[in-house]
Formats: structure tokens, sequence, C-alpha cells
């Protein structure tokens, strides 16, 4: 049946999408925070809760244990942690979200890195109970160094500590005082209970003293899509559309997804990195042909004049384009087992472009839980360390800072011989100035 004008016009508006992630030590109760959130949301399905009913009643427990929602996996059960990045769909009439659900542990700080990496906001758990630990400064630091824009505070079990409101204000002020200094995003601090709900979903009767949001209308009301939207335009080509029908005989376009910013048709543009100048002449989305795109739309886009554009070249406006350059400075996340070394030959994958490149140096590997000192010039960065590197690509990167573009400032590593992935890079410096002295 056909749309009428009408029926289109009546139509609401598309919600926005949130990506944020989750984070906290071991037993500050996460998993029971996202159980809770979930369960309260009416997010989750009545064959699901039946089995977190039974599982909770094989346990011997009264009531469902709602951590069992989000710890999937048996040994997560088995030791009541989580250790894998699982990823939640769910929605509310206000907004659509996916919740990165990420490990706590130490060991697992790669892990929380990859899940926070593409968030636009991080809930830091802290238990009351104990305050700020060396894990707290951790994720701290870690939502800073990946210019997370929004992070809360969600000060858990507060029913553990008679609902004080100095014990939630003393943790409040202190991890913001910390986390500014890391040059960390916008900061709310929530006093919540996961287990009871309290100020989860519904406000708690408990903290008639605390006025703000709860964790769920922050959620729904906090500024999405701001980045990468308002940035210069990236334009990664993907992949280059030659049909040669009799249809479209002349039609070559260049497919990918907006990495930032918007392009409009008509307006001036540089491939790199062969720095050709043309316009953009024509834009389809979707098969249908639109004036202008924002990030992250997918669509292709047609010039006006034939260049040799590939795979791996980046579109940008005139003007506004990234420096070319074969020295790489960035901080970066190593995830695999096997250390990265100084000489080390590597692939460097860079939006849709793949080059080979070699670590020329190892400045310094930070830690991130005291303070962010740096250690000068470490033999190696092994699994969950965070530091510095110098590489030389083969081929001349358009890459801007992490700072500016979280899209077109990352990269990865990858291991030559079988593809694996063994760090995560940010261009371009970490922290605030000043942060952390050097041993």
């Amino acid at each position: 049946m056909g749309t009428t004008t009408e029926q289109t016009a009546a139509r609401p508006a598309a919600t926005t999408l949130l990506r944020f992630a989750t984070a906290g030590s071991v037993d500050d109760g996460k998993s029971t925070l996202v159980g809770r959130l979930l369960y309260d949301s009416k997010s989750v399905l009545a064959d699901q809760m039946q089995a977190v009913e039974h599982a909770s009643r094989s346990r011997g427990r009264d009531a469902p244990d709602l951590a069992l929602l989000t710890d999937g996996l048996r040994a997560e059960r088995e030791q009541g942690i989580t250790i894998d990045v699982a990823h939640r769909y769910f929605a509310t009439p206000r907004r659509r979200f996916i919740l990165a659900d990420s490990p706590g542990h130490e060991q697992y700080t790669r892990n929380m890195v990859t899940g926070t990496s593409t968030a636009e906001l991080t809930v830091i758990l802290v238990d009351a109970r104990k305050g700020m630990v060396e894990q707290t400064r951790r994720h701290a630091a870690i939502a800073a160094l990946l210019r997370v824009p929004h992070v809360v505070l969600a000060v858990n079990k507060m029913d553990l500590v008679g609902h004080e409101e100095s014990v939630f204000a003393r943790i409040a002020v202190e991890f913001t005082r910390y986390a500014a200094e890391l040059g960390a995003g916008e900061i709310t601090a929530i006093p919540i209970s996961a287990l009871a709900g309290d100020n989860v979903v519904e406000p708690s009767a408990n903290m008639d003293w605390y006025g703000g949001p709860t964790v769920l209308e922050h959620l729904e009301t906090v500024p999405a899509g701001a980045d990468p939207g308002g940035r210069q335009a990236r334009f990664p080509v993907q992949y280059v559309i030659r049909p040669q029908t009799a249809g479209h005989p002349d039609y070559r376009g260049y497919a990918g997804q907006i990495a930032a910013g918007t392009l409009h048709v008509g307006e001036s543009v540089t491939v790199l990195p062969s720095g050709r100048v043309t316009t953009v002449a024509a834009i389809d989305a979707l098969g249908v042909r639109v004036p202008s795109a924002s990030a992250p739309e997918s669509v292709t886009v047609l010039l006006a004049d034939d260049l040799d554009v590939a795979r791996g070249d980046l579109i940008v406006p005139t003007g506004a384009a990234p420096g070319l350059t074969r020295r790489v400075e960035a901080t970066v996340c190593h995830l695999h087992e096997r250390p990265l070394t100084v000489g080390a030959h590597v692939l460097l994958k860079h939006t849709t472009r793949t080059v080979r490149a070699s670590v020329k140096e190892l400045p310094y590997r930070i830690d991130t839980a005291h303070g962010l000192t740096r250690r000068s010039r470490p033999q190696s960065l092994r699994a969950n360390d965070i530091g510095t590197v110098v590489l030389h690509t083969s081929e001349p990167l358009a890459m801007d800072g992490y700072a500016d573009s979280r899209r077109t400032g990352s990269f990865l590593l990858i291991d030559p011989a079988d593809g694996a992935t063994l760090t995560a890079g940010m261009a371009g410096a970490a922290f605030a100035d000043g942060c952390g002295g050097v041993r």
C-alpha cells in the first residue's frame, strides 16, 4: 500500500540514538545497574526474565538477580564479574540506545577501551562505601583519553551508607576534580541504588535531598550526535561504483560513510593524498539525489571531474584539509598478548586506508591509575598498557588529531603476518596539558 502525504506528515520524528558505555570496579554493581536499567525501562522480554528468575532461584536467591541479564558468559556468572564487551540495544519513547557493557577488571582494560571508543557518554560506577579506588581513576583516564563528551558518575549502593548526602557529595567532589584535571568531558554525578532501583529509572524517595535527573532521564536528554556531525567534512572512500550498464554507461560514484561534518553538492573538495581539486556534482543516498549529507550517513558521491580516486582516498572540503604526513605521533592502548616493541613492522589501518608502518619510538608508558605518571622509554607495551608511540608509514596519511575528530584521528595497528589487531591508536596529545610527571 502506498503512503499518502498525510500519512507521511503524521509520522513522529525519528528518535535520536545515543551510544553509551559502562565501567566500574569489580563488585561496584555495574551489571546490576545495567540489568535494572533494562528491566525498569521495560526492555526485557518475558522469556529472558523467566530465565533470570529460574537461574536466581537455583542459586538460592529470593529475588531475581538482574545482573544475570547482562553477564551472559558462563565464566562471568561463575565469577560474578564482567569479562567481555556486550552490546545491548533498547529504546524508550524518547530515544534509542546502544549500550557497550564493558568489563571493569584491570586485566580487561583493553576491553573497556574497545567498548568506549565509539561512546558519546560513559557511566562510571563507584561503590559509596569505598569511594574512588584505583580502577575509578583508570576508568576516568580512559574516558578522558577517548574524548568521551559526557561522563556520568553513578555513586552506587547508597542504601548501604544510609542514603547520606555527605557521602555522595564527598565522592562527587573528589571524582569531578580528578576527571577535570584529565580534561574529561561534561561530568554529572547521580546517587543510586541499583539493587533497589533508586534513581535509576524512577526518582528515589530515600534521597529527597537530590534534585537532579535519574540515570535514564539523563540518558534520554543529554545532547547526542554533536560529534562528529559538527566537524569539518571527512569522507573516506570505501568503494568505487561503476555499473557500466545500458542505463548507467558513464556512472562513476564513490561510496562510503561520512566520518564527520556535512558534504554539499556544488562545493569545492580536495581528494587526498593526490591533492586534486574538484567539485561535488551529486550525492546519492539510498538511490535518491540529495543536496547534502551529514555524518554518519552512508552515501555515494559523484565528482565533476574524472579523477583517479580509489578505496582509501579521503574527500574533504578544499581549504579544510588535514596535512599529509608519514610520521604519526599518537597515544595507544595495546590490545594483544604479544608486546609492541621498537622496530616492529605493522600495518596501520586508518579509516578505509591501510599502509605499512614501523614503530620508531616508544617515548612513554602512561600509568593511568596513579595521577597519569609517565614512565619514560619503556622496553615494550604489553596487553592493556597505555603509552605513546612514533610511527613511520610507507605512504602519506591524511590524519586529523584525535581531539579534533574521533573518527579520522584514530587508527589500528595490525600484525601483517596473521592479521591480528595489535593496538588502538589516537593521533596527537592524549590528555590535558600538564597531566602527569615523568619518571
